[in-house]
């Protein structure tokens, strides 16, 4: 019997991979050594205001529910606790005025805490019976090391949470513009080939728009690398008015930005649509800000807007061709546009 239940542990432990399942394995084990009717594990709240039966296993009349929840005061297992009796035959005797028993008839009770990191309380490793049954020393052993290995894998699921968690704040950091917290570059091209993938698959055309911000340079020198970068911040957040979900946009580094998304499925219309979404982005870019240090009369940002067919160019191509308009526009501004203005 000890050997099988060894190698029945190492199995589950082996083949389990949720918590859920691992804990029904213990109970079934757990029934056949200490041969009571019901055995389950308990959660106890953060409040510790109630106790939730989380997995049971009942195999005859006794029927100890999933689900419920009781007043952990009024429980068995907090008088067990506090009492520092974790066995008893007569519950009835011992505890008769716990309307938790009387309502589920229990009349023989062990229990063991689940414990975890920094003695934390968990729950409780439970099994109970209407008959009075004396309890042998290896099923009161099992029952302990059934609880410590329940904490344990528990707190392993923690600290995978944990980890998983860690990676995915590591990885939107490093996607993620430090300054604007705009998506970065690396974001930029880790969507764009999702973008035309969405495009192509829907027969569609891709606007993809680049921005320059003339006279950033100025700016910085006029009022500072402090005020430069108040006024990224201020270009990031209109830009964001401008994207939607279905949208890239993202800082490719210095003063350019890009915005990409899916636009119409007809070359005509998507022409037009590319002109009238570079009138309104140059218009969001140019105006007052209103800035802690200073105010300052923006003239714009140079733009470029171009249709890409997904299903012949790449994002490198369409980055290339939008980076290469926006320099005309560059062009055509600097024998036009007046400077910063305080």
């Amino acid at each position: 019997m000890t050997v099988n239940l060894i190698e029945r542990i190492s199995t589950a432990l082996e083949s389990e991979n949720t918590l859920e399942g691992f804990v029904r394995q213990l109970l079934e084990m757990l029934e056949l050594v200490t041969e009571m009717e019901s055995t389950y594990l308990t959660r106890i709240d953060a409040e510790g205001i109630q106790q939730q039966i989380l997995f049971s296993r009942n195999s005859k009349e006794m029927q100890i529910p999933e689900g419920l929840s009781v007043p952990w005061e009024d429980t068995l297992c907090k008088r067990a606790l506090d009492e520092g009796r974790s066995f008893t035959c007569d519950v009835p005797g011992v505890w008769g005025d716990s309307q938790a028993a009387k309502q589920l008839g229990i009349t023989t009770y062990i229990s063991t805490p689940v414990m975890l990191a920094e003695g934390n309380l968990y729950g409780t490793l439970c099994a109970a019976s209407s008959q009075s049954h004396r309890l042998s020393e290896r099923a009161e052993q099992v029952l302990q090391l059934f609880a410590e290995l329940i904490g344990q894998y528990i707190r392993k699921e923690q600290l995978l949470q944990q980890l998983q968690e860690a990676n995915a704040a590591l990885t939107a950091v490093s996607l993620t513009d430090e300054l604007t917290s705009l998506p970065n570059r690396r974001a930029v091209f880790e969507q764009l080939p999702k973008l035309f993938s969405r495009a192509s698959d829907d027969s569609r055309y891709v606007l993809v728009a680049f921005a320059d911000l003339d006279g950033f340079k100025q700016i910085n020198d006029r009022y500072g690398h402090e005020t430069g970068d108040a006024f990224l911040k201020s270009i990031a957040e209109r830009l964001r008015q401008e994207a939607t979900s279905d949208k890239v946009l993202g800082r490719l580094g210095g003063d350019e930005f890009i915005m990409a998304f899916v636009g119409p499925e007809h070359y005509d219309h998507a022409v037009d649509a590319a002109e009238a979404f570079r009138a309104r982005l140059s218009a969001l870019l140019t105006g007052e800000y209103q800035l802690e240090s200073c105010f300052i009369d923006y003239p714009g940002a140079s733009v470029g807007v171009i249709v890409a067919n997904p299903a012949s160019a790449t994002p490198d191509m369409a980055l290339r061709e939008a980076d290469a308009v926006m320099y005309l526009d560059k062009m055509r501004r600097r024998s036009s546009v007046s400077p910063v203005n305080q």
